[in-house]
């Protein structure tokens, strides 16, 4: 399945912020910072990296139901894709 242009940008930005997330994990631990701080910013990047997950299923399923015979020939058929949404879930 080909992804639409404007999805690949935002999934791009939205992992470029969890990235930048990550990193600041990372310092708060080198400055030992606050457990709880810490905590907070791993269930932030955690939450933000599923919504990247079910932000490109959407699209998927999207694709599925608007062309489901292509969709199908593609391997990404309903099945599929209702597989992938309880891996995330």
């Amino acid at each position: 399945m080909q992804l639409p242009d404007e999805t690949i940008d935002d999934l791009t930005r939205r992992l470029r912020r969890i990235e930048g997330q990550v990193r600041g994990i990372q310092q708060m631990l080198t400055e030992s910072r606050e457990c709880r701080d810490i905590v907070a910013q791993v269930s932030a990047a955690s939450k933000a990296l599923d919504q990247v997950g079910f932000k490109l299923l959407a699209t998927g399923l999207s694709h599925c139901l608007a062309d489901p015979v292509e969709a199908s020939k593609n391997g990404f058929d309903l099945a599929e894709v209702e597989k992938l949404f309880l891996k995330l879930a």
